[in-house]
């Protein structure tokens, strides 16, 4: 399902229109006895700035029920989304696609030719991560961290978040290694906690491997190791991490960790040990890979950042925290000294 959720994909080109209007079908997801998610925006950029947001009528609903795993998919109508009333000069417009739904698209529309988008030059960013980089409750698709990380960098991004699935599986990596890129960055561990996935003795290893495919493909390019934000509930406590019954009832949303704090000493994975670990890591692989670098996740959202934006779901940003971890990330990572400086382009 978060394959198919096109996190960070847009529609690019270059026109005078004054008029686009683009049909699609969205998939949507509804739980069952919890409140209605709202529908993805549509946000359109014209030369880099936002011009308009809306979100398409219609479409297909898959009902999940929780507490039993069933789904059901109801099929429904083609929507659209218009924009008007923009400049009759040439102009890149960009339209950026819903992060949280399924989209397949059917038709766009304009009143003016259109043609292939202005070529910038721009660098390739290539990411991994979690659910929180795949944009959970951001405010729109254009504002999820990296997508405004990218804009603070002026570089092009490939956004590989996978929601629940950062989970060092092989085919991500191949497909890291496979995807022509100039930046490469990996953002590991909220998941392997929240799912309770492997022990310390496999997370290593796993690591190494996930690495070693992405330099396969990428043996020269800056990759940056992106360890988890602050997240409370599972900074000492293991997994996995399951839905807050107690929240439930009222129709909200909140997580919870199941583990033992006790249990880390028998290797299940907690942040802080994951932090750790990945710092050694890099370190450790860096005597040999003079381009590859690390990045503490406390750097971009801490204890003193939960404080006073703390996580509303107890695990996932909201808009104003996605905005101030991708403002960090752009101030640490694409500054002239940071591992995405224009001068470390492979």
């Amino acid at each position: 399902m978060v394959e198919a959720q096109p996190s960070g994909v847009r529609i690019r080109f270059r026109t005078r229109a004054t008029a686009v209007e683009l049909d699609a079908v969205a998939t949507r997801r509804v739980y069952a006895g919890l409140p209605a998610r709202p529908d993805g925006v549509y946000d359109l950029l014209v030369d880099g700035r936002l011009a308009g947001q809306q979100s398409v009528p219609g479409g297909n609903t898959l009902t999940i029920d929780i507490a039993t795993g069933t789904t059901d998919h109801q099929p429904g109508p083609v929507g659209t989304v218009s924009f008007t009333g923009l400049p009759d000069i040439d102009k890149d417009l960009e339209i950026w696609l819903p992060w949280d739904e399924i989209t397949e698209l059917v038709a766009l529309r304009t009143d003016a030719p259109v043609a292939s988008a202005t070529d910038d030059g721009r660098r390739v960013w290539l990411h991994h991560g979690s659910s929180i980089s795949h944009g959970s409750n951001a405010a729109s698709p254009s504002t999820t961290w990296p997508a405004l990380a990218a804009a603070h960098g002026g570089v092009e991004l490939i956004n590989l978040g996978l929601g629940g699935n950062a989970l060092l599986d092989p085919f991500t990596a191949r497909t890291l290694r496979d995807t022509p890129a100039d930046l490469v960055s990996i953002k590991i561990g909220i998941n392997l906690v929240n799912a309770d996935l492997m022990r310390l003795r496999a997370f290593a290893p796993a690591v190494h491997g996930f690495l070693d495919t992405i330099r396969d493909g990428h043996p020269t390019t800056p990759l940056l190791v992106v360890s988890p934000i602050y997240c409370p509930i599972h900074e000492d406590t293991p997994g996995p991490a399951s839905f807050d019954p107690e929240a439930l009832p009222a129709g909200e949303v909140k997580f919870v960790a199941t583990g033992d704090p006790a249990e880390h000493v028998a290797g299940k994975l907690t942040l802080r040990v994951i932090r750790d670990e990945l710092a050694r890591i890099v370190e450790q692989r860096a005597a040999s890979d003079p381009h590859l670098y690390y990045l503490d996740g406390l750097d971009l959202y801490g204890e003193p950042d939960f404080a006073e934006l703390p996580l509303p779901d107890r695990l996932h940003p909201d808009a104003a925290t996605h905005r101030r971890i991708g403002e960090r990330f752009a101030k640490l990572v694409f500054a002239s000294d940071g591992a995405f400086a224009a001068t470390r382009s492979a």
